[in-house]
């Protein structure tokens, strides 16, 4: 990734980078407390916008729930700013103030309010839809399952009616992995401050955050390039400076020749998805190389898609290792039949870019070994776009420590330093991670894009990227979210031919952006 990079606002930070990134602030000569301060009014902002949309009076109340940390260091110095406007405000602290440390302290001294005993039972009273709850009371580097008290007020919260804001995440959210550490808050909106985290958008804490807003309090940007962080929210903000639309003097031979494996007969139709998407994104020609016996359904169902026919091995080997093929895809309905899994390797040992799926993926869940050191033994890159399952069976014999075990993106990143390849692990939430740590978070997907042939077609725009020249890791993050875009353009009830439909709506948007970037 660019270094320039590091500073766009897709940069996403784990709750230990966002750790240092304070450190190095306040190392810089920036006061802990002042960051706090800039914190606690970035929520109390928040606060009076909802008030105004929601077309709330001063009578309402604004409940604000504090913990011991820097998190409910921020929730009293909102509670103090709040107070000061003229709003209601009624603290509720979860612990006793010679239980402070710090700046928590220092802002918990600040406020001047008198606080509640955090108490479930009474929360419960106290709470209504006529009120706006700020949680303040975890922060984004619980790494525990939550119990007791807070699991309790959490449940509180969940079954009231009330407007809930979390700071920074909801409370029971990993920032990190998100994953709920038990129970969560389930939030309207999530107020957090310099970057986000990947538990923003991993599931299921992306599903507990509502809208998140991002907020500047002053960290300093030169902290990113000290922790050099390698997780990424992908937006085309990426992958633009990667991909042009074509110009005046371009030609089909100059956006590349994608080429496709196709499988037998009877499980035709996700190559030619595949085919066809490569053609959409904008590969220049896609030819499709499939049995001889499978020829006349191929060639009646592809227009724009030329058909080879393959006769022998021989003529495959032939195909596979043109000059003029820039790219290849193969597994969408390939096959599991005897023969198969070396086709997959002559694939490896050509000089093109590949990208393995479905049944490519398949073929070796009971020898990845052989997979992996295929790919790692080529100059050139692979991409694999596993589903859950096809990740299980292909990884699940690789050990992981307790911690990856939860969190996607370390399973990703492990997943590709392990083979050699970008890897695309799919999902609501699919991650694209590649060999070198870096790794991207999808979040654009709906959940209609969970059809038969949906991955078929993501292959395919892979294959069409790369055979641009676009590199494997921009061109995994470039699909992924592309692919997304297609299915919201699609919207409810698609089916996996109705994404090649939109796919030039998809593309026409990016082309804008591309245009107005370069302004």
């Amino acid at each position: 990734m660019a270094k320039d990079c590091l500073m766009c606002a897709d940069v996403l930070l784990t709750s230990d980078e966002m750790s240092k990134a304070d450190t190095l602030t306040i190392a810089g000569g920036v006061a802990g407390f002042d960051l706090m301060l800039r914190a606690g009014r970035a929520v109390a902002d928040e606060v009076r916008l909802r008030f105004d949309a929601l077309g709330y009076d001063d009578a309402v109340t604004v409940h604000i729930l504090c913990g011991l940390g820097n998190n409910g260091g921020d929730g009293f110095v909102a509670a103090q700013i709040l107070a000061e406007a003229g709003y209601r405000v009624a603290v509720w602290f979860s612990g006793e103030p010679g239980d402070l440390k710090g700046d928590a302290a220092l802002a918990y001294n600040a406020m001047g309010l008198p606080t509640r005993s955090l108490d479930p039972e009474e929360l419960k009273k106290q709470l209504s839809d006529r009120c706006v709850v700020v949680d303040a009371l975890l922060g984004a580097g619980l790494d525990r399952p939550v119990s007791g008290l807070f699991a309790d007020v959490i449940d509180a919260l969940n079954g009231a009616s009330a407007y809930l804001i979390a700071v920074d995440l909801p409370s029971g959210v990993n920032g990190t992995t998100g994953q709920v550490m038990g129970v969560a808050v389930q939030a309207a909106q999530t107020v957090t401050f310099f970057r986000r985290k990947p538990g923003h958008f991993l599931l299921p804490g992306r599903a507990c955050c509502g809208a998140v807003s991002c907020h500047d309090i002053g960290i300093s940007q030169g902290a990113l390039n000290v922790i050099s962080p390698q997780t990424f929210h992908i937006s085309p903000d990426l992958f633009l400076p990667d991909w042009s639309a074509p110009g005046e003097t371009s030609h089909k031979y100059t956006r590349g020749h994608a080429g496709v494996l196709g499988g037998p007969i009877l499980s035709n139709g996700a190559a030619r998805l595949s085919a066809v998407a490569a053609l959409r994104v904008g590969a220049g020609l896609v030819t499709l190389a499939c049995p001889s016996s499978a020829l006349t359904v191929y060639a009646s169902h592809l227009t724009s898609v030329m058909v080879n026919p393959l006769r022998s091995h021989e003529e495959f080997c032939d195909f596979i290792s043109r000059d003029k093929i820039s790219s290849l895809v193969i597994g969408p309905g390939y096959g599991l039949a005897e023969g198969k899994k070396d086709d997959v390797l002559e694939v490896l040992r050509t000089d093109k870019p590949v990208v393995l799926d479905a049944d490519a993926l398949t073929l070796f869940q009971d020898d990845p070994s052989t997979l992996f050191d295929a790919i790692k033994s080529r100059a050139e890159a692979v991409v694999m776009t596993p589903h859950e399952g096809e990740f299980r069976r292909l990884f699940g014999s690789v050990p992981v420590d307790s911690g990856v075990a939860e969190d996607k993106v370390a399973r990703a990143r492990m997943a590709a330093q392990v083979s050699g390849a970008v890897v695309i692990l799919k999902g609501a939430d699919t991650v694209v991670a590649a060999p070198d740590g870096f790794a991207g978070i999808n979040d654009n997907a709906p959940a209609w894009l969970a059809t038969a042939g949906s991955g078929d077609v993501l292959a395919g725009i892979v294959c069409g990227l790369m055979a641009q020249g676009v590199s494997a890791f921009k061109a995994g993050m470039m699909a992924v979210w592309m692919h997304g875009e297609a299915g919201l353009y699609a919207g409810p009830g698609l089916i996996a031919e109705d994404l090649l439909d939109v796919f030039p709506r998809v593309i026409a948007a990016l082309v804008e952006k591309s245009s107005q970037s370069r302004a």
